[in-house]
């Protein structure tokens, strides 16, 4: 059975730093398109970055660009997303997802991961 498991979120002062991990299991990063998507309240899910399978090419969302950092170690079926200058606009639930296009749409996705919370407060 193909599975994402979040892991790396938590409470963090504004200005902090905070970095995801996504581990896969039932399949092999090396073949898929990975990224992150959040859910603030009472807003929709929306892309934040992904990665594509081959080369490393990264998309961003204009709201974390130069703030965060995906990266992918095929060897541990593992991909990253390094959160720094955190800001409250950033608390939201953390997916992991897979799918076979980049950048990698909501519509896309073919196994999501269960998310993981991050709130930025002080």
């Amino acid at each position: 059975q193909e599975q994402l498991v979040e892991s790396g979120g938590g409470l963090v002062q504004p200005g902090g730093s905070l970095r995801l991990s996504c581990a896969a299991s039932g399949f092999t990063l090396g073949y898929y398109a990975m990224g992150w998507f959040r859910q603030a309240p009472g807003k929709g899910r929306e892309g934040v970055s992904s990665i594509a399978t081959d080369d490393d090419s990264a998309w961003y969302a204009d709201s974390v660009t130069g703030r965060f950092t995906i990266t992918r170690d095929n060897a541990k079926d593992t991909i990253y997303l390094q959160m720094d200058n955190l800001k409250p606009e950033d608390t939201a639930v953390y997916y992991c997802a897979t799918g076979r296009r980049f950048p990698l749409l909501a519509s896309d996705v073919v196994v999501w991961g269960q998310g993981t919370q991050v709130t930025v407060s002080s």
